[in-house]
């Protein structure tokens, strides 16, 4: 069916919704890529070593290096410790407060644009469906319209129409895929946020 055309052919070939695809799937990508880099940046610090060497500065009674290295850290984990150390010589209860209105601050950070693949992920599909739809009725319309071709026109029409389907499932498929795993990031951070808030509440709180 689609012997000699080029991929721009077989693009147009799927009527207006593969232009709406394919804003969704720009879309889409670029979120990816955003999320993709910023967790993996985000991941490099490992809750175990940055708790270490604050344990040792706060041990030490030196809260002004642990909130030092708190501010050089490029992490969700180091911005909840030092919420936390700010208010060193504080009651627990305020230094917990501190901390959880931190983590929550993170958590709406790390699910920036998340929402919108999700979305993609969702609607993309039937947005495919959609344009096959269209292209069904408009295959049946030439049938009606030319009065010959037989199965000829209408398996020729269909064929394009299934074009918009395709390319809704290979939009819709990356983005759930990434989605899930956005979110199961997003609950990896959240625990060790919350370990974090802990472990410092029991080193600074009142002994």
């Amino acid at each position: 069916m689609f012997e000699g055309k080029s991929i721009w052919q077989i693009f147009h070939a799927g009527g207006f919704t593969m232009y709406v695809l394919l804003f969704c799937s720009v879309v889409s990508l670029g979120v990816i890529i955003n999320r993709l880099i910023d967790y993996a940046a985000k991941s490099l610090v490992r809750r175990p070593r940055l708790m270490e060497r604050i344990r040792k500065e706060v041990e030490a009674n030196n809260i002004t290096n642990a909130i030092d290295i708190c501010r050089k850290t490029y992490s969700p984990l180091a911005n909840v410790v030092l919420a936390g150390l700010k208010l060193h010589g504080h009651g627990e209860k305020e230094i917990s407060s501190a901390m959880e209105r931190e983590i929550t601050i993170e958590i709406i950070k790390l699910e920036r644009y998340t929402s919108i693949i999700g979305t993609i992920g969702n609607i993309a599909v039937y947005i495919g469906l959609f344009g096959t739809v269209l292209g069904i009725i408009r295959a049946f319309h030439d049938i009606s319209t030319v009065g010959q071709g037989g199965m000829n026109v209408v398996i020729g029409g269909v064929s394009e129409a299934l074009i918009t389907t395709a390319t809704g499932l290979a939009v819709a498929i990356p983005a759930v895929v990434v989605y899930n795993y956005c979110v199961k990031r997003i609950d990896n951070f959240t625990n060790d946020m919350e370990l974090c808030a802990s472990e410092l509440t029991d080193l600074i709180g009142p002994k």
